[in-house]
């Protein structure tokens, strides 16, 4: 009995230090790339440092204090909120029924599925500089639409009321193929026998949409949310090649200013501040996100 005892503790010490060494890169990989990363942006954020030559000049809080009374920042997280909120009505709903049109119609939609997935498989420099040419008010197709009914170009990139909406409503066009595939996949972990006692019942396609599919599909939901809020926070590509943070900062976004500050005008130490800024506000959104969403799930 003793000596089967010790054979199953020598396995279980032997399976730990198998899993351990396995797992080993990634704890390397988040240490080097994430974690240091962290603490760097944040040393660096009590420096004024130009990026050049050694860090000498220390600031301590300084650079903090500027950022509290940074206007061009506080319109820059409002700009975030504002297209996280764009995103997350836009994306969602639009999302949800795709993916129910592709569930209900099976096979006969495949080629929908390819069609709906090819925004996704864009890089976002090439979108931003295609619908950057597309909404051009002069010479983009959106103006020759308007020219043949006797309208004149609007020029909804170079316009403060309408550059923001303009981006948000590409960044939905952009993702809604991600979530319409990640619903399409919860849907198809609904049982059948669901939907098929839901007919039997008298329910209508739309009915057993909106009181069977959702209710089930609420968890995949609930995490479908927390990617949008993040992902809406860290936007920047897309939104530098379309409108580079303007006009008049309509479109500055938190990304934006930071590469502003950190590489054009050399502020290496206040663009470090506004990054771990970022990293600080992302962090608190997802948090609040996820207990808001485990106190609903109760």
């Amino acid at each position: 009995m003793r000596t089967s005892h010790n054979f199953a503790k020598k396995y279980e010490r032997q399976k730990f230090t198998i899993k351990f060494l396995f797992l080993l890169p990634v704890f390397g990989f988040l240490a080097v790339f994430i974690f240091y990363s962290i603490y760097n942006s944040f040393h660096i954020s009590l420096f004024d440092w130009s990026g050049m030559g050694k860090m000498t000049d220390f600031v301590g809080l300084k650079n903090w204090k500027m950022l509290l009374k940074d206007f061009t920042f506080a319109k820059a997280i409002k700009n975030n909120l504002l297209l996280m909120v764009i995103s997350v009505l836009g994306q969602t709903p639009i999302a949800l029924a795709l993916a129910y049109f592709l569930d209900i119609a099976g096979k006969k939609a495949n080629i929908f599925k390819i069609v709906w997935f090819l925004p996704l498989l864009m890089s976002s420099v090439a979108i931003g500089t295609l619908f950057g040419f597309l909404l051009d008010p002069t010479f983009g197709g959106l103006t020759a639409i308007l020219n043949l009914f006797g309208r004149e170009g609007i020029p909804l990139l170079g316009n403060p009321d309408y550059a923001l909406v303009t981006v948000a409503f590409v960044i939905v066009w952009q993702f809604v193929p991600f979530y319409m595939v990640y619903f399409l996949a919860g849907m198809s972990s609904i049982p059948k026998e669901i939907y098929e006692a839901a007919m039997v019942d008298g329910a209508s396609k739309s009915q057993y949409f909106f009181q069977c599919a959702i209710p089930q599909l609420m968890p995949t939901i609930r995490n479908a949310l927390v990617l949008q809020m993040i992902g809406s926070m860290k936007h920047f590509d897309l939104i530098y090649i379309m409108t580079g943070g303007g006009p008049s900062g309509a479109t500055e976004l938190m990304a934006t200013y930071m590469y502003k500050k950190t590489f054009p005008e050399m502020q290496m130490g206040y663009g470090s501040t506004v990054a771990s800024a970022m990293f600080l506000i992302i962090t608190l959104i997802s948090i609040t996100t996820i207990k808001l969403l485990r106190k609903g799930e109760d």
